[in-house]
């Protein structure tokens, strides 16, 4: 196709908007040889407010230009790489730290337990299916047969309550699309059935295993795929051996096309139990069926849409959930089905000083996993609510695990931290006593090292708290290399956990920051709120005074001051970067949310309205373009060295938002310090990526920081052949 032809039909997809295109050289004496970047005049109005979106096109990313563009941006980016000398030996190590054996907490379902492990450097872990968790297991199902790059990935994972089946759905090349597969546990062969189109859904047994309900899409038109917007998910049940086409439609809302359905069923079989949510709002409503009674209708049970309900369990007729209802940092209700009105509620367990991030219910015991301060603390309670026990841990960090069902008689959690990688126990129901059941052995020692939490005071007096490791031995000159991490948003908490480029930086020499920020569930509810919509900014804030503490208190300098964050995190650090460029000398966004007037056009970008608002809302289209890292960018500016990464399969945040804030930032750059963009390929968000692959790209960002640092890599080590 002609190139005014093509330029043609881009004018009348953008009818609205003044449209021409003009050609730019963003690089400018001193610069990298950056790719020449087509400039297309696209102008829109939002609520009288004129935007340009000049890099509109590389929104569409199967373009031949948009593809040639890829490609020229990945040659500069790693022809810079690979000129840092330490990029080999860094590469080596991170190899050296991730061979470990790696197990994730068994699943206990009838007879079996279900586990996965990884040798060391599988691209992806293999499940396992063993009747004793100390004795011999088989493969169940090993992802690395495949494809012949490990970027197929085991996504989603439920097997039947008696354990006989697995459904088991599989992602490709990192997108969230699944696809269900059913194992007959005992023979390991799949069954026929073949589900298509789904996202962000489980799989719900029935106690017979004659089925499951599960979430799924309308098939997208073709070449959609990966940018057309998710809407409409219905629930359906699959009876095991029919084809999908005969599978029941249980549920579904074309009048509210933005509810999404999330099937459980009760371990009694009496019930199905469906939370509906709207995008990624953490309030919710709860609908159930009666399973008892044939051709019953989904009923609603908590409608009224005003807080969060996690279902945890049932004793008959009266439903267990945990809510922030009249408890922004949680409490444990009982709910009558007859009688299931607020007033009528029963208080299990009560608020507490800590937030309560997760209950769950195994044998006559509910589990209560706190965050004190973002460190874990496990309560044990029983059926009404009585404290039983305090867990002991083995110290400040992440304890994740205790499911079962109230058949089991024990369970399984793990614990890591910065320091320590993830280690597996099983608790004995009977007696409330842990036993280790493994133990991982990494080549480093960490008593070398330390793990500290300070509190910093925000710029609105809030206090946030912040992790610190580093060697033992450091000494406070404001020169340390340090990297600051944070996330901020979508009530998720930062809590502590192990990481081999952690490690490997912290041996670099650097010191490794984690915030906690507002717009997290660290400390409930309210901090969540403090955090999202017309409330962002103070997020941002958080962020750039934690790097004011650490150059404050001679940890580090702007010059030695590097920021990293994925996703929302991404747009923490392409809005702290842009709103103080001069307060930090290396930014890495992840695959991040860049453009916040347009975010909500693609893929389930819709869903996270509720967490930033709309540039379609004339309230809120003010405060987006406020912070939008893509619109902030102002020429003239010199911008802190830049590494974006992101991938051309990610389709949940589309890679057009860092192909965008790349182009623009190249063209702004007005010093010589690097902005490069790194675009994974066959890969996506993060979720399945391959070992190597994760392996390569934390080389390459290490790497990046230890030349525009200026970092001396210490221990120099004989460099692999070969090329990360």
């Amino acid at each position: 196709m002609k190139r005014g032809h093509s330029l043609g039909l881009f004018c009348l997809l953008v009818f609205s908007f003044s449209c021409r295109s003009t050609v730019v050289a963003p690089h400018k004496a001193g610069h990298l040889p950056y790719p020449q970047t087509k400039k297309v005049a696209v102008v829109e109005d939002y609520h009288g407010v004129r935007v340009a979106d000049p890099y509109r096109w590389l929104e569409d990313l199967d373009s031949a230009e948009t593809r040639a563009w890829v490609e020229a941006q990945n040659r500069v980016t790693f022809g810079f790489l690979e000129q840092i000398p330490a990029r080999q030996n860094v590469y080596r190590r991170l190899q050296e730290l991730w061979d470990y054996e790696k197990y994730s907490v068994p699943l206990a379902r009838g007879q079996y337990y279900f586990f996965f492990h990884n040798s060391g450097l599988q691209p992806q872990s293999v499940l396992y299916v063993t009747t004793d968790v100390r004795g011999s297991r088989r493969v169940l199902l090993d992802p690395n047969t495949l494809s012949t790059d490990g970027t197929v990935a085991l996504s989603g994972l439920s097997p039947s309550l008696d354990g006989r089946f697995l459904a088991y759905s599989l992602s490709e090349a990192g997108s969230d699309w699944q696809t269900w597969r059913v194992k007959n546990v005992e023979s390991g062969e799949d069954l026929p059935d073949t589900l298509r189109w789904s996202k962000f859904t489980s799989a719900a047994w029935l106690p017979d295993a004659s089925g499951f309900y599960y979430g799924r899409y309308d098939e997208p038109a073709p070449g959609k795929e990966k940018v057309a917007t998710n809407y409409n998910q219905k629930l359906f049940f699959h009876k095991l051996g029919t084809p999908q086409e005969a599978d029941t439609l249980v549920y579904a809302r074309p009048d509210h096309p933005d509810w999404s359905f999330a099937p459980e069923v009760t371990d009694d079989g009496a019930y199905l139990v469906i939370s509906v949510r709207v995008g990624t709002d953490r309030r919710n409503r709860v609908y159930y069926q009666d399973l008892t009674k044939p051709g019953s209708e989904v009923t609603p049970l908590l409608d009224a849409f005003d807080a969060s309900y996690d279902f945890v369990d049932n004793e008959g007729d009266t439903f267990f959930f945990l809510t922030d209802q009249d408890a922004p940092r949680g409490r444990v209700v009982a709910v009558d089905l007859k009688n299931p009105s607020p007033e009528h509620w029963q208080t299990i367990i009560p608020e507490a000083s800590e937030s309560l991030q997760n209950v769950t219910r195994v044998g006559s015991y509910f589990f209560a996993r706190y965050l004190k301060d973002a460190v874990t603390q496990v309560k044990v309670f029983d059926l009404r609510g009585n404290l039983v026990k305090v867990l002991p841990l083995p110290g400040l960090g992440t304890a994740l695990g205790f499911n079962g069902s109230r058949f089991h008689k024990e369970t399984f959690f793990s614990f890591t931290s910065f320091l320590t990688p993830g280690t597996i126990y099983r608790l004995h129901l009977a007696s409330l006593e842990v036993e280790t059941l493994f133990t991982p052995k990494l080549p480093f020692d960490a008593s070398r090292f330390a793990a500290e939490q300070v509190f910093v005071t925000s710029k609105d007096g809030t206090r946030v708290p912040m992790f610190l490791v580093h060697k033992k031995d450091l000494r406070r000159t404001g020169e340390n290399p340090t990297l600051l991490y944070g996330y901020g948003g979508f009530n998720i908490a930062v809590t502590p956990s192990f990481s081999p480029r952690t490690i490997a930086w912290l041996e670099l020499g650097g010191v490794y920051a984690v915030a906690n920020l507002r717009g997290g569930s660290e400390y409930g509810e309210e901090w969540h709120q403090q955090g999202m919509l017309k409330n962002k900014q103070n997020v941002f804030d958080d962020f750039i005074a934690c790097a004011q503490f650490l150059i404050a208190q001679r940890y580090t300098s702007p010059a030695k001051l590097a920021i990293n964050g994925a996703s929302n995190g991404g747009l923490l650090v392409g809005a702290a970067m842009t709103q103080r460029p001069d307060l930090f000398a290396a930014a890495v966004p992840a695959v991040g949310v860049m453009d916040m007037l347009r975010f909500h056009k693609f893929t389930i970008g819709w869903a996270w309205v509720s967490e930033y608002g709309s540039a379609d809302d004339p309230e809120m289209f003010p405060v987006l373009y406020r912070y939008s890292p893509l619109h902030n960018i102002k020429d003239g500016v010199c911008y802190p060295a830049t590494l974006i990464t992101t991938a051309d399969h990610d389709d949940r945040v589309v890679p057009s938002h860092s192909f965008k804030f790349a182009a623009r930032l190249q063209e702004a750059q007005a010093c010589d310090k690097p902005v490069l963009i790194r675009i994974e390929t066959r890969a996506g968000h993060g979720a399945g990526k391959p070992t190597t692959k994760q392996i390569a790209e934390a080389a390459d960002v290490l790497a990046f920081l230890v030349k525009v640092l200026g970092m001396e890599p210490q221990g120099e080590r004989t460099p692999p052949k070969g090329k990360p």
